[in-house]
């Protein structure tokens, strides 16, 4: 049973949240989709969001939130009274989307927004907004999945510079199990802690960054 940020009592909360608030950054405040979805990306806000703060997923308006966004990131906007609209525009579905996929998958935003920029959940909207929910968080397995073949054990070994054989010298990890690892061939996931802790250490990251992503292909 997957493990998430916060209750799914607070699901839909949050989903109306980030979706007022990509409608009012976008729609009220003219602020470029990409933009703001960058923006957003890397702010502490979009950490808190994850993470699950009752703050950002439950304690303010979608309104409140672009604004801490754009001010957060230094995005220069010409402010404006808070409107909600009851008419849900597409860029509300965007941010709506994005708001489930990350609670369901717990990606962090930065990387789901790296393989899909907001630009492209909107052009998602005519065929998946009148869909089961489920359609879309499949599409974005598929599409991050094609996105990120690699291992992130790999991904991070290549960008500290170090070899296999390096990194097995380093941390003490056995140079086949490392292999095995970046193969796919080994789970990490299921690999004894010390391991994992052993190869951080050498990577100087924490043993979540070696984590892989696990997400299930959804029914209807």
């Amino acid at each position: 049973m997957a493990i998430r940020a916060y209750d799914e009592l607070y699901l839909s909360i949050a989903q109306n949240i980030l979706g007022h608030a990509v409608d009012f950054a976008v729609m009220t405040l003219d602020i470029d989709p990409d933009t703001f979805g960058a923006a957003f990306a890397v702010s502490r806000t979009s950490k808190q969001f994850a993470n699950g703060n009752p703050r950002y997923v439950a304690g303010m308006n979608g309104c409140e939130l672009a604004r801490e966004v754009l001010l957060e990131t230094g995005v220069t906007f010409v402010d404006a009274e808070d409107v909600m609209y009851l008419d849900k525009s597409p860029e509300y579905w965007a941010g709506w989307a994005l708001a489930w996929y990350q609670w369901s998958s717990n990606r962090p935003f930065m990387e789901i927004l790296t393989v899909c920029p907001l630009s492209e959940l909107l052009r998602m909207y005519p065929v998946y907004h009148e869909m089961d929910i489920t359609h879309f968080a499949n599409e974005m397995r598929r599409r991050m999945q094609a996105a990120n073949p690699k291992t992130r054990l790999g991904t991070r070994r290549k960008n500290v510079g170090l070899s296999q054989s390096e990194l097995a010298a380093d941390s003490g990890v056995p140079l086949r199990q490392i292999q095995l690892f970046e193969q796919r061939q080994r789970d990490i996931n299921k690999t004894a802690a010390i391991t994992l802790l052993r190869l951080s250490k050498a990577l100087n990251c924490s043993m979540e960054d070696l984590i892989e992503w696990e997400e299930e292909e959804l029914g209807d």
